[in-house]
């Protein structure tokens, strides 16, 4: 099985306080982890160290990302290399629209890989297509970035950015966070049809089994006080559920 994230003995600080430990982790070609565990354990700064954001930093430790050193890249070219971020909270964005934000996204990513940038009728093309695995409306996408969004429709836009910009590797910071059944069950479903594929992985970030009734990990893993302190199948993740985090520690 091809490594496409190797974390070794990661720790990283945010305005001086150590939030990861010595943290490490692999994910192949072709899997999906779930990154399970309390608040304040370390789970959403993970995925920002991954992710580049700015006032966390690494203290200790290496990461490589399809066999670059992913901590050696700025953000937008962890982006470029296929890394996607999805945040707990999206941001919103005034004044642009989704259709021109997600076109400059990709073609700036593709110009960056060597790769010619989409026209316009491409990308309406591409656009619609992966609207549609969302059942999310374009004309939504004509709207500023989720501004006047519920938190269902800008989850579920960020999953329609996910399918536009195809990366190799998804972190997913608790998409579940502020869903409804249905939108849950859409969003799951999205993530299935986008990034399970044998050459894509993704992380996903969560508190709840509930995601994992449809995306199905092929690894659970306990994160408390930055590090990783125990690892199973799907199972874990209903045993988390009804035993709680120090039951199984």
């Amino acid at each position: 099985m091809t490594s496409l994230l190797e974390i070794a003995d990661l720790s990283a600080e945010v305005a001086g306080k150590p939030i990861l430990k010595g943290l490490s982790l692999r994910v192949g070609a072709g899997e999906i982890h779930a990154i399970m565990g309390p608040n304040g354990a370390g789970k959403s700064t993970l995925g920002y160290v991954l992710g580049g954001r700015p006032g966390y930093e690494v203290t200790g430790g290496s990461v490589t990302f399809a066999g670059q050193d992913l901590l050696a890249l700025a953000p937008h070219e962890r982006a470029a290399a296929g890394l996607f971020l999805g945040f707990q909270y999206p941001v919103e964005i005034p004044g642009v629209s989704n259709v021109q934000f997600l076109r400059e996204a990709l073609n700036a990513q593709r110009t960056a890989r060597g790769e010619a940038p989409l026209s316009g009728g491409e990308f309406l093309k591409l656009a619609r297509e992966k609207a549609g695995l969302l059942r999310f409306d374009m004309e939504m996408l004509k709207r500023p970035v989720n501004v006047a969004f519920s938190g269902g429709e800008k989850k579920r836009a960020e999953m329609v950015q996910m399918g536009i910009l195809g990366p190799t590797l998804a972190i997913l910071d608790e998409t579940d966070s502020g869903l409804d059944i249905d939108a849950l069950r859409i969003c799951g479903e999205g993530i299935n049809a986008i990034m399970r594929q044998p050459d894509k992985a993704v992380v996903l970030i969560t508190h709840y089994q509930r995601l994992l009734d449809y995306v199905q990990p092929d690894v659970v893993h306990v994160l408390a006080d930055g590090r990783i302190v125990r690892s199973g199948g799907p199972e874990l993740a209903h045993e988390l559920e009804a035993q709680g985090y120090e039951a199984t520690a």
